[in-house]
């Protein structure tokens, strides 16, 4: 008896708002649950997908993957693989993502009078508070590298001359923030998670709590002097 040929699958059609309306197509992009997460992983550099998985806490590995591969079909994200002896696949943002970052920042400055009180339930990464501290930072004149430490743990900037808060990246269009300790940073700020708060609500200037002691300035260059209001 003849095999019964299947009926071809059906292409699936990404879900849209289908409104003639700049607002409208930038959702069809980002406003999948997730979507800007993951851009915000990514706005600190590649990444491998378990460490994608491991930061974003909550999300389901079918949801992850989907999104993903979203986000590359939509021009925001493409995977590549390191070369020897690394050999692995990581994830890292397009141009087009990386034009998400005033998206973020802004949705970071608009959020930030939420986080008055840490829910039981919240997870918490150290780099979660590179973009809050943005504006912060963003009037900085000397530049260098520098290191932000919390006790959640640790992340690093370029910052100061114009830099615009971005690290250059290997083949990518760079990073605006770094995962961990710098190897040689310019500078250090030591400094509490609700300093980071008040600075991001502008409840603070960091002069005002460089001079208040309740942020460290660590190093002896320009950078550090500046911080320190030398």
């Amino acid at each position: 008896m003849p095999r019964q040929q299947q009926p071809a699958a059906r292409p699936v059609r990404r879900r849209s708002y289908d409104q003639f309306d700049a607002t409208a197509r930038a959702l069809d992009s980002v406003g999948d649950r997730w979507t800007l997460l993951i851009v915000r992983e990514l706005l600190g550099g590649p990444r491998r997908y378990t460490d994608l998985h491991a930061d974003l806490p909550g999300v389901s590995t079918d949801v992850l993957a989907s999104r993903l591969k979203d986000m590359e079909q939509a021009g925001l994200a493409l995977r590549r693989k390191l070369p020897p002896p690394s050999a692995v696949s990581v994830y890292e943002l397009t141009e087009r993502g990386h034009g998400l970052l005033p998206v973020l920042a802004a949705l970071a400055e608009w959020g930030a009078p939420a986080l008055a009180e840490r829910r039981p339930t919240d997870a918490v990464r150290a780099h979660w508070f590179a973009l809050p501290l943005l504006g912060a930072l963003a009037g900085l004149t000397r530049e260098g590298v520098l290191e932000v430490r919390l006790d959640e743990g640790a992340f690093h900037l370029r910052v100061g001359g114009g830099a615009g808060l971005v690290l250059p990246g290997a083949e990518g269009y760079g990073a605006v923030y770094g995962y961990g300790p710098a190897d040689r940073p310019d500078a250090r700020i030591v400094l509490g998670a609700e300093v980071c708060l008040e600075l991001a609500q502008g409840a603070a200037t960091l002069a005002e709590a460089v001079k208040d002691g309740r942020v460290e300035v660590q190093g002896d260059g320009p950078l550090a002097a500046e911080l320190r209001g030398e």
